[in-house]
């Protein structure tokens, strides 16, 4: 069993106790002395030239403090992207500039074009209003292929097309693919759409931007996931301010699921504002500005094929996807179709062969990120729905066919040919446990006592691996990053013994503040009340690279412990000295350390008051103090796998999917706490299942945004998902992490959308509609009806 508040309890969250009670501190409640607020006027058409921006009656009106544009930011850098590609002939994808306000050119619906600085939010509004804009339409592009052709508009005039890439991987491997298609005894082709998506995050962005002309030291306060990559970015490569000139503040974060990693134009603006007019200035997106501002996600159209021999083992993959980058390369958006999807291609299987080809379009609308699984999750649906849909054609058991290819637990680690290695996992221990857990022996009686109602019940499975934590700095260099992937933490110990965390990682809803501490005093075999943990601030953490890919124990968590060894590792030298004995005689248990063999001890905080109280203390040989830092680059992903499965009704008068149940078995490594993974794997079945089912992000031919707010995007909403089943008893620890962890915050949103999927298939199948092999998310009552029905 654990210790208390150690590593594998169920502690409940301790900053929820400031959120429940209204006490959390977030970007929005911060208001300086001072100041102003910003409005932007952003393009109400989605691709058009700008003739001429007219303020005057604007400036005029009641508290107006200066209107902003294009002009201003003569000398300013754009917004930088954070991945170079190369294309599969060696050359660099097309980069145009990204500027913080629109240049001669407006590329989509919200692209911004000007701002208003005024006293009030309503002053500032007003005066936007007032602003005269002569704008011509230019013809715009949506549709990605149709983006490709010979004679589209082009987004960015300075480039040679709307290509931005032709990713193709692994290359060499091409023509081998080809030939096993070639002499395939099968092959099973799938032609699917990936939904575009828009995050939202309960807390809508804002930032407030201060400057002090005293020191000439300005001041963000943004809702980021990672504060140190914004001061970089901001700092080094759009406002031109040294990093010690430049402090990024990120208080509590109400929910991010990657749309929070980017650094966005409104950052910028309000940093390069408060120091034009040496006050602060504050801007709060509204819902419906987000729909239109935020980096949104997947948007890919893919044709996915599955080979197969006479003896259904899978003998090569081959994708063809069409990616989305909107009108402006987002932070990481070129990384997210490639290496965050392309090696995932081989999933749980011994496919020996594997071509991707990726081509990333730019077309007039928002920029398409990293959204909750990125990259992962395209993968995962593709493959899993191609393997189901071969089981199909080939009259076999889905379960069994993906049995005959899993990788087996006796073959790790495993090279797959997409360039990376797993180095644990047991594929048939998790679909074992779902099976169990979800009593599929018994689904043919439930499915009869279904009919008998009138309803169609479908099971659904998935299997899905992801690869976590981003992997080692210097291969993502070679891969293109322009960032290192590394995490840090510092670990201060107080004189009487509490100890407070600074770490680069950043919690917006994970629990950092409640698991760090566990691992902490977990090692050192203290309360875990005594450890408190500091993020968000870069003026007091190290510089780390923030919050996203399932990241935080595994990079994060590394750092925390390297740090809290050199901790140990001091204070055993201290308790060495005051016990006169041989460090290597030093023994720390439960907050004690003892001599070896012996009765003599010493407790935690007798050293540590002797290391900031050195009366008695080694000083020819050691400082005083007791505070290391520790920066941790991972070796290799972490690779956390699991089986899903799902339940489904479908009433076949109206095609309305109902899910009844949903089983999900994970193998997420070593757990710090079970309560918390288990949260974090039921959002993101919710967020899973909204695509599947729900949310769908629309433009029509002109680039109008027509699901521009919650009257036309479908959230999930508590009844339309269930109660779950989740399970992580199937324990396969990392080998590379000093905590055997692997990651767990985006699993539940990778599994879910096939095994949705999948279930539906299933259930219009078994009630004789066998004509429905595939329906493209999300899986509406109009969707699933019209084809049940079509001829």
């Amino acid at each position: 069993m654990p210790k208390d508040g150690g590593i594998g309890a169920s502690t409940k969250r301790r900053e929820d106790v400031r959120f429940l009670t209204g006490n959390g501190r977030y970007t929005d409640d911060i208001n300086l002395r001072g100041q102003a607020h910003a409005f932007f006027l952003r393009s109400q058409v989605a691709h058009g030239k700008i003739n001429t921006i007219d303020t005057s009656a604007a400036e005029a009106m009641d508290g107006v403090i200066r209107i902003f544009t294009a002009k201003d930011f003569e000398g300013v850098g754009g917004v930088p992207c954070g991945w170079l590609i190369t294309d599969k002939h060696g050359q660099p994808m097309q980069e145009p500039k990204h500027p913080v306000l629109a240049e001669g050119k407006v590329r989509h619906v919200g692209d911004p074009i000007a701002v208003v600085i005024a006293e009030t939010l309503d002053q500032a509004r007003d005066a936007a209003e007032a602003i005269d804009l002569d704008i011509e339409d230019l013809p715009a592009v949506v549709d990605m292929k149709a983006a490709l052709s010979a004679d589209a508009p082009k987004v960015h005039d300075e480039l040679s097309s709307n290509l931005c890439y032709d990713w193709g991987f692994v290359e060499e491997n091409k023509a081998a693919v080809d030939e096993a298609f070639a002499s395939a005894a099968h092959v099973t082709s799938l032609e699917l759409v990936n939904q575009r998506l828009i995050a939202n995050p309960m807390e809508p962005r804002v930032a407030v931007g201060d400057y002090d002309p005293w020191n000439d030291n300005s001041t963000l306060y943004t809702t980021s996931q990672n504060p140190h990559v914004i001061r970089l970015l901001m700092g080094a490569f759009v406002l031109g301010i040294p990093e010690h000139k430049l402090r990024v503040v990120a208080p509590d974060v109400g929910g991010g699921f990657g749309a929070k990693i980017f650094h966005y134009a409104e950052e910028a603006f309000c940093t390069f504002a408060a120091r034009q007019l040496k006050r602060p200035v504050k801007w709060t997106s509204s819902r419906s500005e987000a729909f239109m501002s935020d980096a949104h996600g997947r948007d890919h159209v893919t044709k996915i094929e599955l080979a197969l021999d006479a003896e259904n083992n899978f003998t090569a993959i081959r994708t063809e996807t069409y990616a989305n980058m909107g009108a402006y390369l987002s932070t990481f958006a070129p990384s997210v179709p490639t290496w965050l999807h392309g090696t995932l291609m081989a999933g749980n299987y011994r496919t020996p062969l594997i071509y991707v080809n990726v081509k990333a379009v730019f077309t007039n609308t928002v920029p398409v990120d990293a959204y909750r699984g990125a990259g992962r999750p395209e993968a995962t649906f593709q493959l899993e729905r191609v393997v189901d849909k071969a089981a199909r054609e080939l009259g076999v058991d889905p379960v069994e066919l993906r049995r005959q290819n899993f990788i087996k637990a006796d073959q790790f680690p495993y090279a797959t040919p997409v360039a990376v290695e797993y180095d644990t996992g047991n594929y048939d221990a998790t679909m074992d446990k779902m099976l169990e857990l979800s009593d599929y022996a018994g689904f043919a009686a439930r499915a009869e006592e279904s009919k008998k109602r009138g309803k169609l019940r479908g099971f659904g499975i998935a299997h899905y691996i992801e690869a976590c934590g981003i992997a080692p700095s210097n291969l993502v260099g070679q891969l293109g990053a322009r960032a290192g992937l590394y995490e840090s933490a510092t670990v201060r110990v107080n004189a009487t013994g509490s100890i407070s965390i600074y770490t680069g990682s950043h919690s917006h809803g994970q629990g950092h503040e409640t698991t760090f501490a566990q691992v902490v005093a977990d090692m050192i075999g203290i309360d875990a009340g005594q450890v408190e943990i500091n993020h968000g601030d870069t003026a007091n953490t190290p510089m780390g690279m923030g919050t996203y890919g399932s990241r935080s124990l595994a990079v994060g968590g590394s750092a925390l412990v390297k740090a809290t060894n050199k901790v140990i590792n001091k204070a055993k030298k201290i308790a060495a000295h005051l016990l006169e004995a041989s460090e290597a005689d030093i023994e720390l248990a439960d907050g004690k350390f003892t001599v070896a063999g012996t009765d003599k001890s010493v407790d935690w905080a007798g050293v540590t008051l002797a290391a900031y109280v050195p009366h008695n203390y080694p000083l020819e040989s050691m400082e005083p103090g007791l505070e290391e830092t520790a920066f941790y680059d991972p070796s290799n992903f972490t690779y956390p796998s699991g089986a899903y499965g799902c339940e489904v009704e479908v009433d076949p008068d109206t095609g309305e999917v109902e899910i009844i149940g949903f089983t999900a078995a994970d193998d997420f490594g070593n757990v710090v706490n079970p309560m918390i993974v288990e949260g974090q794997v039921h959002g993101g079945l919710a967020q899973g299942i909204g695509q599947a089912l729900l949310e769908r992000c629309v433009y029509d031919a002109d680039g109008q945004l027509v699901s521009g707010s919650y009257m036309d995007y479908a959230m999930p909403r508590a009844d339309n998902v269930p109660n779950y089943t989740v399970d992580h008893s199937c324990v396969t620890p990392c080998t590379h992490n000093p905590l055997g962890v692997k990651g767990c915050g985006e699993a539940g949103a990778i599994g879910s959308p096939p095994a949705v999927i999948n279930a539906v298939i299933d259930a219009l199948q078994r009630g004789g509609h066998s004509h429905v092999t595939h329906i493209d998310m999300p899986a509406s009552p109009s969707r699933v009806w019209a084809a049940m029905n079509a001829k």
